[in-house]
């Protein structure tokens, strides 16, 4: 069986087939460092907190992390920053790998086909996504599987597009990054990043409130909603300033990044957003508001939001990795298989 796997500044989330389900499985990409006591150590063992002990510190990671970050009064801490490994934080190569293997667990056979989220290099911005799309390549094929990256807007277009031949503009409106990908028969025309996403919002509305950023990020993922009734003067006003500011970027971004060249003539596409920033309610209103004045060179036949746009990514890297599977007529397994089977006859 294959798996997909999305790398989320914010959440690292795995999908995998059962039966005529997809099964996810999903950890918030974060940690917090706490002062060692026996007591601690026990507390948080009873309670299946995930944890690890390094010298006199206790780093808890994933899900609980935010919550002992309010308890204790601290700020988390991430090992990606911008859509990539962060180069500030020194635990974030270790800290990566156990939450990546809390997620997507040991491979059912020897390389077990997996694709693996990667951004697009930003458009905006002097970041290269090599490194970190490399590492977390190593990660995953160091644990017995056989990764390959998808590009995150394209892992958009496989997951909600598939009615529409895999034609469409997909984006996907992630923590650390914002990723764009227009594709023609799941062949990509335009693909591309900006260094702006969820978090760009959330330090903004801090800033702009003097509220700390994981207590924005708390309330956006709260009961925030898009109503364009918020009271300007608190943490939500703030969030839809910005959420505004945001949609005007992306969307100003495509517009100068289309190749009309490359655009069939009359081309009439559908746009799905999806992702974890674009979960509050009313978020595809307001950018179906910002879309009508944008001067894009083809068409738009409708704007889509994605069911669950928290998974949508890792649906579409799994889609990506069953249909290798079915392609190469053979999974993992059976080249193992086979494999043993030659070593008998020799």
């Amino acid at each position: 069986m294959a798996k997909g796997l999305d790398v989320g500044t914010m959440n690292l989330i795995s999908a995998q087939q059962d039966g005529n389900d997809t099964v996810f499985v999903q950890q918030r990409n974060s940690f917090v460092e706490i002062e060692y006591s026996d007591m601690a150590e026990r507390m948080l063992s009873r309670s299946d907190v995930l944890h690890i002990r390094k010298d006199e510190d206790v780093y808890v990671l994933g899900d609980d992390a935010l919550n002992f970050a309010n308890i204790f009064n601290q700020e988390t801490r991430r090992p990606m920053s911008q859509g990539i490994l962060s180069s500030d934080e020194q635990s974030a190569i270790p800290m990566m790998k156990l939450i990546i293997e809390q997620v997507v667990g040991s491979p059912d056979h020897p390389n077990e086909k997996l694709y693996f989220s990667s951004p697009a290099d930003p458009i905006d911005s002097d970041l290269s996504t090599l490194y970190h799309q490399k590492t977390i390549q190593s990660f995953l094929n160091d644990m017995g599987y056989d990764a390959e990256p998808i590009n995150e807007g394209m892992a958009v277009i496989y997951s909600d597009l598939a009615d529409n031949n895999f034609t469409g503009l997909g984006i996907s409106f992630g923590a650390g990054m914002t990723n764009v990908c227009l594709s023609y028969y799941a062949v990509p025309v335009m693909k591309f990043s900006v260094a702006r996403g969820g978090d760009w919002i959330d330090e903004q509305a801090s800033t702009a409130t003097g509220k700390p950023v994981d207590k924005v990020t708390s309330i956006k993922e709260g009961d925030f909603e898009l109503d364009f009734e918020t009271d300007v003067g608190g943490v939500e006003g703030a969030l839809s300033i910005y959420y505004e500011n945001l949609l005007d970027y992306v969307i100003g971004k495509i517009q100068e990044e289309v190749d009309e060249e490359d655009i069939e003539e009359g081309l009439d596409v559908p746009v799905v957003v999806t992702g974890g920033t674009s979960s509050p309610k009313g978020f595809k209103k307001l950018f179906e508001q910002h879309l009508e004045d944008a001067s894009i060179p083809f068409s738009i036949s409708e704007v889509q939001h994605a069911d669950e746009p928290m998974y949508s990514v890792a649906r579409g890297s799994l889609v990506a990795a069953r249909s290798e599977e079915e392609e190469t007529g053979h999974s993992g397994s059976e080249e193992a298989e086979e494999e043993e089977e030659v070593e008998a006859d020799d």
